[in-house]
C-alpha cells in the first residue's frame, strides 16, 4: 500500500503583501511557520513510527521551510526538485496581483488551453508546467517506498493529482483540485488493484488544532 501526502506549502510573505507568487522566492509569515510545525506533526501522527519515508519538495523557500520541518518531524532528508515549484508567471512575479489581474487573458472555454497565451511576458503555459510535474511525479513513483510526502504549491497540487490519476496531459487544462494553504492531500494506491484513490483533498485539521493551542 502506497500512501503519498501532498502538502501545500502555508502562509507566505506573497499572500499578505498581494504580490504574485510563481517562482518569487518568497517565505513564510511567522503563521505560516507555526502552520509548518503543525504540519510535521499531523504527518508525524499519521506515519507509524520505523516506516520507511521519502520527502520531496519544491526548492522555493517557502516550501523549502514547509519541508525542513517536516524533515525534522520524520528524521529525514528532503530531496528538493525545482520541478515542483509553482507555475512561472514570468514578468509578474512579486509584483501586485492587481497588476497581474489588469494584463490576464484567460484560457477559452473550450479549445487550445494548454498551450493558450495568458498575455503576460515569460509566463509557462499550462503545458510546460504540467509536464514538468508530470516528469517529477513519474521520478518518485519509480520508487517503492509505502509513505512518501510532497511538498509543493497551492497551484501545483492540481498538476500532481492529475499526474496520480493519470488525467492525459493534454486534459489537464480543464482540471482544478483546489485546496487551502498549509493543507495535506492524501492519496492511495493499493497493493491488489492498483487503483489510485484521493482519500482526502486539502485537509487542514491541523491547522484548526493549532490555532487551538
Amino acid at each position: 500500500m502506497r500512501t503519498l501526502y501532498v502538502v501545500t506549502h502555508p502562509e507566505a510573505t506573497h499572500h499578505v503583501e498581494g504580490v504574485v507568487g510563481g517562482w518569487h522566492d518568497s517565505q513564510l509569515t511567522p503563521d505560516g511557520v507555526r502552520a509548518a510545525a503543525a504540519i510535521a506533526q499531523a504527518l508525524r501522527a499519521r506515519i507509524p513510527d520505523g516506516a520507511e519515508v521519502e520527502l520531496f519538495s519544491s526548492d522555493l523557500r517557502r516550501t523549502l521551510r514547509t519541508a525542513n520541518e517536516v524533515a525534522e518531524a520524520l528524521g529525514v532528508k528532503p530531496v528538493l526538485d525545482r520541478r515542483l515549484r509553482e507555475k512561472s508567471y514570468g514578468e509578474a512575479e512579486g509584483m501586485p496581483q492587481e497588476w497581474l489581474d489588469r494584463r490576464f487573458i484567460p484560457p477559452p472555454a473550450v479549445g487550445e488551453r494548454m498551450h493558450h497565451d495568458e498575455g503576460v511576458q515569460g509566463a509557462e503555459t499550462k503545458a510546460a508546467w504540467a509536464q514538468r510535474i508530470y516528469a517529477a511525479m513519474d521520478e518518485i513513483l519509480l520508487s517503492p517506498c509505502e509513505h512518501q510526502i510532497i511538498v509543493t504549491h497551492g497551484g501545483s497540487l492540481t498538476c500532481v493529482v492529475a499526474s496520480w490519476i493519470k488525467m492525459p496531459i493534454e486534459s489537464a487544462g480543464y482540471a482544478s483540485f483546489r485546496a487551502p494553504s498549509g493543507s495535506i492531500t492524501t492519496l492511495r494506491e493499493d497493493d491488489f488493484f492498483h487503483n489510485r484513490q484521493v482519500v482526502g483533498l486539502g485537509d487542514t485539521r491541523h491547522l484548526h488544532a493549532a490555532n487551538r493551542d
